[in-house]
């Protein structure tokens, strides 16, 4: 499918996307980014739309790298499980 341009607003901006994702996604996903910065511009001392991108993003990649690290401990039970169904069938 082909990009097409779709129409977001964040923290007082538009901006046009091109994307071949669902439009409905990508409103979603814009609006928790325009959520996140509202929310952290009401709590900032400062009101500098540049800062609060920043704390923005270091906030959204924290979260990015909580749920990889989360996924690697899942990948490293599931490998060990998986070690141990294949163990026992050979033991029977």
């Amino acid at each position: 499918m082909p990009k097409q341009p779709i129409r977001v607003h964040i923290f007082n901006q538009t901006y046009t996307l091109l994307a071949d994702g669902d439009e409905r996604e990508i409103q979603d996903v814009a609006h928790e980014v325009d959520e996140l910065m509202t929310s952290i511009a009401n709590r900032a001392s400062s009101g500098d739309s540049t800062r609060i991108a920043v704390m923005a993003c270091l906030h959204l990649a924290d979260k990015l790298r909580s749920a990889e690290n989360k996924l690697r401990s899942y990948e490293d039970k599931s490998g060990k499980i998986a070690e141990m169904l294949e163990a026992a069938l050979l033991e029977s």
